[in-house]
């Protein structure tokens, strides 16, 4: 009988964190900027500059590790992890080995499984520990060298460090999307895995199904999408499983994932013997996180998802399809409270993100954190529609355009004249010009076919360039029938 064999996941999860400056200087932390222009000389590693740490960089950390139920370090330190390489100026990293700030979480994943019922089961978290980011390597093929830009040197990072607990590609997304949807909602980081503010480096081991001990393990990194991490543990599985099936050994390494030929390939050997020389960095002084700044944290926690789901249903009364869906964006959650506290109704609302924004979403190919438009225009837009001043087609024409612009509706209906005509004697002339052109129409309407009207109603759209009111085209059209 064949073996079969259970995957052993656990994951080591860098995020960079949304601070103005970065972590020991008051250079810039925006993404982009040409090369080497947000720099100084303590992010470049310069001798004799000293590192000063940023206050909000724990903030965060320690936000990050109350949402995620750990215990916070309150005296911890900052340790030099020693290592050479050309985007490492310093020729090391200053980070956290004996004493991370947060330590022992969890957080619960729900997970459809193969039967297709949702099981939720904890991820442990082993620790979360703050450093800094390393320059970035552009290897140049035309001039076959390769450059470094160190804007990226020196951002602020926690790496969040999971226990082995996950065992399939599904729960690694799970744990994932629950990280990112926790991180967002503290505002700690955008978590933007296209632009590298939120990595993934994957431990992968197999072992036949019973077995206590866990196999030899690699670590994949390079990945920088859901997919590619899906598609990556599927191939890594394969791959340790078809050496183990050929009585092979699976080398403890680090393999560098490439998306494009969907194959991983190694990079170095990680033997444990790995020796970083870690000690505690002279130049910073501890940190002690005192109660009374642990308890100003906490009371800052915002209301995470599974809160405001519960409040949505209670307090708004829409649909929890809608609820799952806004919800799953901060962003989104943020446009739809505020539009809502500007007195639109809150299925109208609904409405306006569920369909229109989403598919303007999936067309262009963007994140729900990527809209432009504001909670205010989306308020005037209903208004306009319920008002009456444009009708329904023309509101979903002026939405595209406040999409993509973030125009003010008012404004651009004004200017480009799409009011609703709501003058009675024009609409009457023009009804009765249609009835007249169209006889053949009027006779199966006066025969009992109804969907004569919807005919008549469409060609007095037509001639009203959109602007009537469909509704009251269909009651003067029975009228005058």
């Amino acid at each position: 009988m064949a073996k079969q064999y259970e995957t052993v996941i656990g994951l080591e999860v860098h995020v960079e964190l949304a601070t103005k400056t970065k972590i020991f200087c008051g250079c810039s932390t925006a993404f982009g900027g040409r090369p080497n222009t947000h720099t100084c000389p303590v992010c470049t590693g310069m001798p004799g500059s000293l590192p000063v740490l940023n206050k909000q960089v724990v903030e965060y950390a320690v936000a990050v590790g109350l949402a995620t139920n750990c215990t916070i370090t309150q005296y911890c330190k900052f340790d030099r992890k020693n290592y050479f390489y050309p985007d490492n100026p310093q020729n090391y990293q200053i980070s956290q080995l004996y004493l991370p700030i947060c330590r022992n979480g969890s957080v619960e994943i729900e997970v459809a499984g193969e039967d297709g019922n949702t099981y939720t089961k904890p991820v442990r978290i082993h620790e979360i520990h703050m450093e800094e980011d390393a320059g970035k390597l552009v290897h140049d093929d035309w001039e076959d060298c390769t450059l470094v830009d160190y804007n990226r040197s020196g951002v602020p990072l926690i790496e969040i460090v999971s226990e082995p607990d996950m065992r399939s590609a599904e729960e690694v997304i799970a744990y994932l999307e629950k990280l990112r949807l926790l991180i967002q909602y503290l505002g700690a980081s955008d978590c933007k895995l296209q632009e590298g503010s939120m990595r993934a480096d994957v431990n992968l081991s197999v072992r036949e199904v019973g077995a206590e001990k866990f196999g030899t393990r690699t670590e994949m990194k390079n990945l920088n999408s859901f997919k590619a991490i899906a598609r990556a543990i599927q191939g890594e599985r394969e791959r340790q499983i078809d050496l183990l099936e050929a009585g092979k050994e699976v080398i403890q390494e680090t393999r560098r994932w490439d998306d494009n030929k969907e194959y991983s390939y190694a990079m170095r050997s990680k033997e444990d013997a790995q020796d970083y020389r870690y000690f505690p960095d002279p130049d910073l002084v501890p940190v002690y996180i005192s109660d009374e700044w642990l308890e100003s944290i906490r009371s800052k926690q915002p209301e995470f998802r599974t809160e405001k789901m519960k409040r949505y249903k209670e307090e708004y009364d829409i649909p929890e399809y809608d609820i799952d869906i806004i919800t799953g964006s901060k962003h989104l959650a943020d446009i739809f409270e505020a539009s809502v506290a500007l007195g639109s109704q809150p299925k109208k609302v609904s409405n306006w993100l569920m369909v229109e924004t989403m598919r303007l979403l999936k067309e262009k190919e963007m994140e729900p954190e990527d809209i432009r438009f504001s909670p205010e225009h989306l308020s005037r837009l209903i208004a306009l529609v319920d008002g009456k001043v444009i009708n329904s087609s023309v509101a979903k024409e002026v939405f595209q355009v406040m999409f993509e612009e973030d125009v003010d509706p008012e404004q651009y209906v004004e200017e480009k004249g799409l009011k609703t005509v709501n003058d009675e004697g024009a609409l009457r002339k023009v009804v009765e010009e249609v009835i007249a052109a169209n006889p053949q129409s009027v006779e199966d309407y006066h025969n009992g076919k109804e969907k004569a009207i919807g005919f008549l109603v469409g060609q007095t759209m037509k001639a009203m360039k959109g602007k009537a009111d469909p509704a009251s085209v269909n009651q003067m059209l029975k009228e005058l029938l």
